[in-house]
């Protein structure tokens, strides 16, 4: 130092590289220059609507038309899936699977639920109608003991109990049930001419004659025939 006066400075202080590399890192990774970030979350969605939005202009570029043939396309599809559904209606229920009771309220009489079920379809609602038909051929069935009661019967149960003492009706009964178990279970709606299929066989059931030596007479061989029919 000379005449008391510092030293002139020859130039710029200057850092290197690495080090000045690390000093911003650590800057940088401070939380006040993160508020902002957006979350995992967020950041997830983006990453999807990203590749999403890669895949579906891959797609329009290879379909006729660019987006607008990739457009129609879905919208077919999707309209096809709709008249399926419409055409199917919900899965048929597997055979043999759970089934609730046929009786789901208070115990009423057969002529109670045939009320109910023509004030149904009156209004054209023919599954409630359908419904309440089968619980009065099963509910008739037990009040001419034909069937016992017993709580929590189902439909299948009722059609097979009864073909027993009805055999010349059993077809129809199954044929009753299911279309019960169909409208109830599988959510598959029914029509007026449904619903007129089980009217008619109740009101057939009404006036059918039992008989229970169809269903409890043995299978038996004329006397002195042989084992196949034919006399010895």
């Amino acid at each position: 130092m000379t005449g008391g006066r510092l030293p002139a400075e020859d130039g710029p202080v200057t850092i290197p590289r690495e080090p000045a590399r690390d000093a911003a890192e650590d800057e940088l990774s401070k939380p006040a220059y993160h508020q902002d970030d957006p979350g995992l979350l967020q950041r997830i969605l983006d990453w999807l609507w990203e590749h999403l939005g890669k895949l579906l202009n891959s797609a329009a570029d290879a379909s006729p038309g660019g987006v607008v043939g990739l457009a129609v396309i879905l919208v077919a599809v999707l309209l096809l899936l709709l008249a399926l559904w419409m055409r199917l209606g919900s899965p048929r229920p597997a055979p043999g699977g759970d089934r609730g009771s046929l009786f789901t309220d208070g115990p009423r009489s057969a002529a109670e639920h045939r009320a109910a079920a023509e004030a149904h379809a009156a209004d054209s609602r023919w599954s409630e109608a359908l419904q309440e038909r089968m619980r009065a051929i099963v509910r008739s069935l037990e009040e001419r003991a034909l069937l016992d009661p017993r709580p929590g019967r189902t439909a299948d149960e009722a059609a097979t109990e009864a073909g027993l003492p009805l055999p010349g009706h059993a077809a129809a009964l199954h044929a009753a049930a299911r279309a019960f178990d169909e409208v109830t279970y599988a959510g598959r709606p029914t029509d007026a001419a449904g619903y007129a299929r089980m009217r008619d066989l109740d009101e057939a059931l009404l006036t059918a004659r039992p008989d229970f030596g169809a269903a409890t007479a043995p299978a038996t061989t004329p006397a002195g025939a042989g084992p196949h029919g034919a006399r010895r």
